[in-house]
């Protein structure tokens, strides 16, 4: 088990190693720090004075790769790629093209974001592999007819019409919730009341249809005969074998996830007015904030590779077969 895990990581390295290297590329060759600064400051009557003192205060005014004018080690520690870039890996993302401390902003705005992701989640999951066990287990009837008509119908609509829905009926006509904003503490209750629930169901459609076609495939193997054969509940065979023999996909699904709910939605903690990662990240871009955009872009690559090692683990848990290979 702790050489499959530790094989794993192993096999991870590189993966970041290259998401870094490309994520450099991308911010400091494709789009140089000249580049940055005249977007930052305005394509118009923009003095190359003006985009000096732009870069000397942010450590853009360094070489590439290789200082020439440092003198020993300086000569590769002291350029863009190590500062920049390297020191990513030590999670030190330094301070943003504003001047503000990006690792203190992550810290603060990270709340919001596990506030709405977590219970999306974990209630969505739980919804809808009840909906899809419901629909297997009254297969080939209207039940299972109407179940996939609705969930094309809803996986159909657009996401922005839920949010956009929810808000002006349970919002503006009901007054039940606020519409937008945020709080702390126990009062930040009621401003995720209406996004969690916009979440839930706009994933019931596309995760029920997905679960039932995993649980159908598992329903038409000999296991599930030999099961009823010994006298076995459709419910008990339902529940205590095609749900656990059918873990394999929802765990790919399930847990790759688990990392991007630290990042936040972009859309719904845009339109709900939520503080978190989501937002931080457009506000980022549409403020030309290039040290944010770079941070969270290799903070959502890092996340997602943890978020594979973790479904690789919960494998092992599923299905002990695995550990042996």
């Amino acid at each position: 088990m702790l050489n499959y895990i530790i094989r794993r990581t192993l096999y991870a390295i590189p993966i970041l190693i290259g998401v870094n290297l490309i994520t450099f590329l991308l911010f400091f060759v494709v789009n140089t720090p000249d580049d940055m600064a005249r977007m930052h400051l305005g394509m118009k009557r923009v003095t190359p004075e003006a985009v000096q003192q732009w870069k000397e205060e942010r450590g853009y005014d360094k070489a590439m790769v290789f200082n020439s004018e440092a003198q020993g080690v300086e000569r590769f520690t002291d350029t863009i790629f190590i500062k920049k870039s390297i020191e990513l890996f030590t999670f030190d993302f330094g301070r943003s093209d504003a001047g503000r401390d990006i690792s203190y902003d992550i810290s603060q705005r990270m709340w919001p974001s596990l506030a709405i992701a977590i219970p999306i989640f974990v209630i969505g999951i739980l919804t809808n592999l009840t909906f899809a066990l419901i629909v297997a287990f009254f297969r080939a009837t209207y039940i299972d007819v109407w179940g996939v008509i609705i969930c094309v119908v809803l996986m159909s609509v657009s996401g922005l019409f839920y949010i956009i829905g929810g808000q002006y009926l349970i919002g503006k006509v009901l007054h039940l919730v606020p519409i937008s904003g945020y709080d702390v503490g126990a009062n930040a209750i009621k401003f995720t009341i209406l996004p969690v629930l916009i979440g839930i169901i706009g994933g019931i459609g596309a995760g029920t249809r997905w679960y039932r076609t995993i649980f159908l495939e598992e329903i038409s193997k000999d296991y599930v005969r030999t099961a009823r054969a010994k006298g076995l509940s459709e419910a008990t065979v339902l529940y205590k074998h095609v749900l656990r023999n059918g873990m394999i996909p929802i765990l790919t699904g399930a847990v790759v996830v688990l990392p991007l709910l630290f990042m936040g939605s972009l859309i719904t903690e845009s339109f709900f007015g939520i503080p978190g990662l989501g937002s931080y990240t457009i506000d980022a871009i549409n403020s030309q904030d290039f040290a944010i955009v770079r941070a969270m872009v290799f903070l959502g690559s890092a996340l997602y590779i943890v978020g594979l090692i973790l479904t690789d683990i919960s494998y092992t848990i599923a299905d002990p077969r695995i550990r042996l290979q």
